[in-house]
């Protein structure tokens, strides 16, 4: 006779090149009723608020990164900007600490641009990909952060291509503006609620 133990939880990620509306997507799936935990702003938090993560930081970048338990953004910017070695430096203590906090909140979804290069990609089980054509990304890009249009290209060849984040997500969602994102999300909670129902099933012993 066999017993049921309580499944692995089924975690879902939204990602998304700049000027895709990964972020609006996940404001519709917050009115959804679904907790959404953004990655970019909890990074923040971890190192405004983690003694941990700020002993780490100093260790690595100077005890000046955070004098009397705050950051100085502006050292921080400019170490991360002198060198690619710099940024990969703080990334591995900073994304780490993210995964971390992450799997221990209540949420069981996440917000990431960079799901893939942070490493975030693996503590999920349903990766969606939010995408739209690269001409209104950057038209979205200028008008939201008032620059021109080569600027707003460079920000986006600086990600991964938005053809390889597609073909790696179990789902996607067309945000170009035109193809209504109601029924597409209807769908996508739909299948998300299969997807999960079968990985619970494997889990069950």
């Amino acid at each position: 006779m066999g017993f049921t133990t309580t499944p692995q939880r089924f975690r879902v990620a939204v990602t998304g090149g700049i000027g895709s509306g990964k972020s609006y997507v996940c404001r519709l799936l917050e009115q959804r009723g679904i907790s959404i935990y953004d990655c970019d702003a909890q990074a923040k938090r971890l190192m405004r608020t983690s003694a941990t993560l700020q002993h780490q930081l100093s260790d690595t970048i100077g005890a000046n990164i955070a004098p009397c338990g705050h950051i100085d953004k502006a050292l921080l910017s400019r170490y991360l900007l002198a060198s690619d070695d710099n940024k990969a430096r703080v990334n591995a203590i900073v994304h780490p600490a993210v995964i971390a906090d992450f799997l221990a909140s209540p949420y069981t979804w996440m917000e990431s641009a960079i799901l893939f290069e942070s490493g975030y990609a693996h503590v999920v089980q349903c990766i969606v990909c939010v995408c739209c054509p690269d001409a209104v990304r950057i038209e979205r890009i200028c008008q939201r952060d008032g620059i021109t249009p080569t600027q707003a290209r460079q920000w986006i060849d600086a990600q991964w291509p938005q053809e390889r984040v597609r073909q790696m997500a179990h789902l996607v969602v067309d945000n170009d503006g035109t193809t209504p994102l109601t029924p597409q999300i209807d769908n996508l909670l739909q299948r998300i609620g299969d997807m999960q129902t079968d990985y619970n099933n494997s889990h069950t012993i």
